[in-house]
């Protein structure tokens, strides 16, 4: 593993720069509402024009990156990202921020496809460890967003904390040579979009739940916690011990899920955990804040972890078709959820119920979610069942 390291530091930059607008949303949304003069129903939309082009980008994502190479689709990536926090610095307005958002959201599409095809095309590579420690630079990104925003944005203002992240993306991308080898010869893949099996599209249907209960959480965490009187710098801090135990749960639970006959059950037992999470977040009040605590990181402990589990599942699994393209079609179902959830959150806000009714939406999902891993889990049994017999 050791000679892997860079390989490995390289992945999770790439992983965990292109998310970092969405923890900054939950960071530093009640400065936005604030300073552009919006609502909090207007702030779901800004996660939903990064994450919705993201979703509508990945299904050819993966065909591009088979064509033009993990190299070069990690150098667009890098590229783009450095775009998109430098428009953030010089466009004014929330129609502003939504089209420089929008840049990130093309590199978020490219961030599966590109990482699994290098980790896929590198020579003795620990597949699952390495699926685990580039998908925590996920949570990588939401640790330092909680830990450097605040204390950026209160220097310099919102728009220069979340530029000071583009000259780091730059020279990122004048790295990538090192730690990628160019391909061989050009391929001739044509950007066709891959057919998703049963398998496949059960996948991206529960990963669609997990995107959306992780960005209507995270994009309306700061403005709940905020309402129960905590303080930015606080708010911060429990972002940041989110970004800390979904490390952790993507560290440790990828391998122990790759160690499983089928890794399904694990995932319906994070889907689980993690409603229990939102059940105890609404036990939250003024004067009572440790369920904010215990809810905050109960997720990062749970539902954070299930995006590298399926991903390591595409590495593992063949049935579940090309590395590249069932990565971009994965994503296309874990970014859809993602813009679609804190839109569908902010108009639940509008009814009576509040954010009694947010939270009960969440809780749904993940009931969902749940049963679409038991139904995955069933499919896959009858399966290796049915090959066994026809072996015998």
């Amino acid at each position: 593993m050791n000679r892997h390291v860079p390989l490995a530091a390289l992945l999770t930059c790439a992983m965990g720069l292109p998310m970092m607008v969405f923890y900054a949303l939950g960071v530093l949304g009640p400065q936005l509402i604030a300073d552009l003069g919006i609502d909090r129903q207007q702030l779901g939309w800004l996660t939903t024009s990064a994450f919705g082009l993201a979703a509508l980008l990945s299904p050819w994502a993966g065909a591009l990156v088979q064509r033009i190479g993990s190299r070069n689709g990690l150098r667009a990536l890098f590229v783009l990202v450095a775009l998109s926090f430098s428009l953030v610095l010089v466009l004014p307005g929330f129609v502003g921020l939504v089209v420089a958002l929008l840049f990130c959201g093309a590199a978020q599409a490219l961030a599966n496809p590109a990482t699994n095809q290098a980790i896929a095309q590198t020579a003795d590579a620990p597949r699952a460890s390495l699926v685990g420690i580039k998908q925590a630079g996920v949570q990588a990104s939401a640790l330092l967003a909680g830990i450097a925003l605040p204390a950026l944005s209160e220097a310099l203002g919102w728009r220069l904390a979340l530029a000071c992240w583009a000259p780091l993306a730059l020279l990122l991308a004048l790295g990538v040579a090192r730690q990628i080898a160019a391909p061989a010869t050009p391929s001739k893949t044509a950007l066709r979009v891959q057919r998703p099996n049963g398998w496949l599209l059960r996948l991206m249907a529960i990963q669609g739940c997990a995107g959306l209960c992780l960005s209507a959480f995270i994009t309306f965490f700061g403005v709940y916690a905020s309402s129960l009187g905590v303080a930015p710098a606080t708010i911060g801090l429990m972002i940041s011990g989110f970004g800390i135990t979904g490390i952790l749960s993507r560290l440790l639970l990828t391998p122990l899920g790759a160690a499983l006959r089928d890794e399904t059950a694990l995932l319906g037992g994070l889907f689980l955990f993690a409603l229990v999470t939102v059940l105890l977040l609404q036990q939250a009040a003024p004067g009572r804040l440790w369920p904010l605590w215990g809810a905050v990181l109960g997720m990062g402990l749970s539902l954070v972890a299930s995006n590298a589990v399926a991903m390591s599942m595409l590495l593992r699994e063949p049935r579940f078709g090309g590395v590249a393209g069932s990565a971009g079609l994965l994503s296309l179902g874990f970014f859809g959820g993602i813009a679609l959830g804190p839109p569908l959150f902010a108009a639940l806000l509008r009814q009576p119920g509040g954010f009694t009714a947010g939270w009960t939406l969440l809780m749904a999902a993940l009931c969902v979610g749940a049963g679409l891993c038991r139904s995955l889990y069933r499919a896959r049994r009858t399966q290796e069942g049915c090959s066994d017999a026809g072996t015998a």
